[in-house]
């Protein structure tokens, strides 16, 4: 089971490096390093600000696939 995301596309889109993204939702920015790599999952709290930093929903930035199943 994993958690896969589009944080990295969103946040370009904003056209913000991962410190600014970290400040605007109160994260640091290996946090949002993490996420972007898929090791570490954020959470609900967390995947909500960014979301509504991002101007999207969660689903449409985090999605989650059963193993074997991309």
């Amino acid at each position: 089971m994993s958690l896969h995301n589009r944080l990295k596309e969103y946040r370009a889109k904003l056209d913000i490096n991962q410190q600014e993204m970290g400040r605007r939702v109160g994260a640091s920015r290996q946090t949002i390093s993490l996420i972007e790599r898929g090791d570490y999952s954020p959470s609900v709290t967390l995947a909500l600000k960014i979301a509504k930093e991002c101007g999207a929903s969660v689903e449409d930035i985090f999605w989650y696939v059963e193993d074997g199943n991309e």
